[in-house]
């Protein structure tokens, strides 16, 4: 009997990981059948960190410890020692978050491990690999983001108006003067003041053992013993009216992006009513949500619409919420993919049509029970791997949730009510007050449009039915109430500077 209650208890420690809950430098997701071993070292720092004058450091810094030498080895000899691995480790540095993160198979943790801690606590920072990373930047603020993808251009472009004048007033990746001002020296500097003993979560998940908590404890001591000064949530300007920037581009297609504030962080019951709303809404890549279906599937005039309330960067590029991306002040945004140029009045009257709507009339009792059904089993796909469960858990910390959202997100679509969402609709979200981004050609023009609120009306190249061509009529009048001086073009070369 004795016996059996010790490898009970073995097994609840496997499980649970219940000797080191405790512990607040510690997020464990301990699955006992996993072959593989994910590291997650949160860092708390991020582009909200960066100085004035150096927009980028936060990121720059995490790429070269992800991707650049340590003292001990050349980037490229690390690469030759990480592939027989089949591992790898990365630096990923968001707004208010750095992870650092590794998988390996633990059959290969021997010898994958060193190489691991190495690149954290010994990067030589070396001019070659500054260099690299620094112009790739450059590259991608230049370049990448201004002719590649209209849609990621019209999101960052809506955030730094957002945050204009606060810590999040920049994309994470910077500036091109805040790149192009960054030195070596500044990156040594960002590393020693933030990459401290006192400044991190170590976060495991799959088939470790308490001897690797230890071995990283041991070996993360070794940092340096700076305290790091916590910096406020940003209080971004009240937004007053619709607030226009337009982006003249020579684009064939008008991508836009519009929100507001939201004082609102998931843990709260009122955050999972509103998630409810935004998933009948406007649920990223759920071709049911109801602006997906008014925009594209009954019109056929783009490829996506989505709506948000918290912050999912790269959208093009995931289906499912990434992890480790967390914002003390969220906003809700609506993402319009590209639209035809010659429907883009038409397209934006339509998405602040359906808001009002949702807003003034709230969810109806078939489309809440419809939504609280889905989202309790799509919830369920958020997760599929160890890692983005650990990403999760860290998640958990930084919002301060007594257990876990997947779990607590299910539990909520079984006690929340039709009441409580249509209370958080209208508490949360308006549509008189927000800014919106619209990168597109011939800027002047629809300036002059939208200020005189012009007619949009709207031709299809295929037969529409009767119940669409009879909401048209509402659209293409609908009243949008804008200032001429709330305005703003830009010319894309101008952006980001």
């Amino acid at each position: 009997m004795f016996k059996k209650i010790i490898s009970l208890l073995l097994l609840a420690f496997l499980l649970f990981g219940c000797s080191n809950m405790k512990d607040e430098n510690l997020v464990l997701y301990p699955v006992k059948d996993d072959p593989t071993i994910s590291f997650k070292i949160w860092f708390k720092v991020g582009s909200q960190n960066d100085p004035k004058g150096k927009e980028g450091l936060a990121a720059l810094t995490a790429g070269l410890l992800s991707e650049g030498a340590t003292k001990n080895n050349s980037y490229d000899q690390i690469l030759e020692k990480l592939f027989p691995l089949a591992a790898g480790y990365s630096c990923n540095s968001s707004v208010e978050m750095t992870i650092f993160n590794g998988r390996v198979h633990k059959d290969n943790l021997d010898e994958y491990y060193p190489i691991f801690i190495d690149a954290l606590l010994n990067p030589a920072f070396k001019e070659e690999d500054f260099n690299r990373i620094k112009q790739r930047t450059l590259n991608y603020l230049n370049t990448t983001l201004k002719y590649s993808s209209d849609e990621e251009l019209g999101k960052a472009v809506l955030y730094n108006d957002i945050f204009d004048g606060t810590t999040y007033g920049h994309i994470t990746i910077g500036t091109i003067s805040g790149i192009e001002s960054i030195t070596i020296d500044d990156v040594k500097e960002f590393y020693n003041k933030y990459y401290s003993k006192n400044n991190f979560v170590i976060g495991l998940g799959g088939g470790y053992d308490e001897a690797l908590i230890n071995r990283l404890k041991n070996d993360l001591a070794k940092l340096n013993d700076l305290q790091v000064e916590e910096i406020g949530k940003p209080q971004p300007e009240k937004i007053d009216g619709l607030n226009f920037t337009l982006i003249e581009k020579e684009a064939p297609a008008t991508a836009i992006s519009m929100g507001f504030l939201i004082d609102l962080v998931r843990g709260s019951k009122e955050w999972y009513a509103l998630a409810v709303a935004n998933s009948w809404f406007g649920e990223h890549r759920n071709s049911s949500s109801h602006l997906y279906q008014i925009i594209r599937e009954e019109r056929g005039l783009n490829y996506g619409d989505y709506s948000y309330i918290e912050n999912f960067p790269n959208g093009g590029s995931y289906q499912m919420p990434p992890t480790n991306v967390p914002r003390r002040q969220q906003i809700f945004e609506i993402w319009i993919r590209p639209v035809p140029n010659e429907t883009r009045q038409f397209v934006l009257r339509t998405a602040l049509r359906e808001l009002q709507m949702l807003v003034d009339n709230g969810m109806t009792k078939e489309d809440f029970e419809l939504t609280r059904n889905f989202l309790k089993k799509y919830v369920l796909n958020f997760a599929k791997t160890t890692s983005s469960r650990l990403g999760y858990a860290i998640d958990d910390k930084f919002y301060g949730i007594d257990g876990s959202h997947l779990e607590l997100f299910r539990k909520m679509m079984d006690e929340i009510t039709l009441e409580d969402v249509n209370n958080a609709i209208k508490k949360h979200l308006q549509y008189d007050n927000m800014k919106i981004a619209i990168i597109t050609k011939d800027a002047e023009s629809f300036k002059n449009n939208l200020a005189a609120n012009t007619t949009s009306p709207i031709e299809y190249s295929t037969p529409k039915p009767e119940s669409v061509l009879e909401e048209d009529k509402n659209i293409i009048d609908y009243k949008l109430n804008i200032d001429q001086n709330k305005i703003n073009i830009i010319q894309v070369e101008e952006l980001f500077k």
